[in-house]
């Protein structure tokens, strides 16, 4: 199973489209800068794209109005 669950993550983004879009962005930014949001050991996940999903999880990335249009 794989985590966090995507009924978890829709609770916190609208679309499964606008949640694809913010993770790639998020994961792209980590690659770049190195800029983690949770100490790397506390990560589950080995890759940037299930720690920036772990990161919406959490709830340490927002949405702005924006970025839904």
């Amino acid at each position: 199973m794989l985590y966090p669950s995507i009924d978890s993550l829709l609770k916190r983004v609208d679309s499964k489209y606008l949640l694809v879009n913010i993770v790639a962005k998020r994961a792209k930014e980590m690659e770049q800068t190195e800029h983690y949001q949770i100490k790397e050991t506390e990560y589950k996940s080995s890759k940037n794209i299930g720690k920036a999903l772990e990161e919406i999880k959490q709830g340490l990335i927002h949405v702005k109005e924006e970025d839904q249009l």
